[in-house]
């Protein structure tokens, strides 16, 4: 089991069912961090709390990470670093979707599709995006985007697990920004079909 998520991450994402205690961001920031010095952080392809579409989950053969942008950090930041999971149910550890580090400590933005410059390993033990893919007809999943401003650039090598990302971040984290996504998926013959159309 994970350690009990802090109030203020249960205020910041009311909306994320159960599964707070897993997230990275309970561990490593504090309730004065988030959002400090304006720090955000947005999608062009959604709004928080929006599903994702399609195109960046299993259901599409040629899927991609979203794109994703942030304003300024917080004064003395010299990297960022992005972390994604998924909340476990009843408190469970999160599976992590995404490892991301090595981004300049400044405004910026993460193209569609676009490499990061350093990635680790996410939950598939792969360093790329996991594509999103809850089980069929059940509840959507939420999807939780951690964007860490920290106080030193990382020594991290790419292919770095979580928890390797995690300790090296530990007590250099000056300011975070929270974004999240949901997705389910329909059961096996819903939606169109292109028999429809014949």
């Amino acid at each position: 089991m994970s350690d009990p998520a802090p109030d203020w991450l249960l205020a910041a994402l009311p909306a994320v069912p159960g599964g707070h205690a897993g997230l990275a961001i309970g561990r490593l920031a504090q309730a004065q961090m988030l959002g400090r010095g304006g720090l955000a952080l947005t999608s062009p392809a959604f709004a928080a709390g929006e599903a994702l579409d399609p195109s960046f989950t299993a259901d599409e053969e040629d899927a991609v990470a979203p794109p994703l942008e942030w304003t300024a950090p917080p004064a003395g930041t010299q990297e960022l670093a992005l972390i994604v999971e998924e909340p476990a149910a009843a408190g469970g550890p999160a599976a992590c979707h995404w490892l991301v580090w090595g981004l300049p400590g400044q405004r910026g933005k993460l193209l569609e599709g676009e490499v990061p410059p350093r990635t680790g390993k996410n939950a598939r033990g792969n360093s790329e995006w996991l594509l999103p893919a809850p089980p069929r007809g059940g509840a959507p999943h939420s999807y939780v985007f951690q964007l860490f401003a920290l106080d030193l650039p990382l020594t991290l090598m790419p292919g770095a697990g979580r928890d390797d990302l995690v300790r090296a971040m530990q007590g250099h984290v000056i300011g975070a920004a929270l974004l999240t996504a949901t997705y389910a998926r329909e059961e096996e013959g819903e939606g169109w079909d292109e028999d429809d159309f014949e």
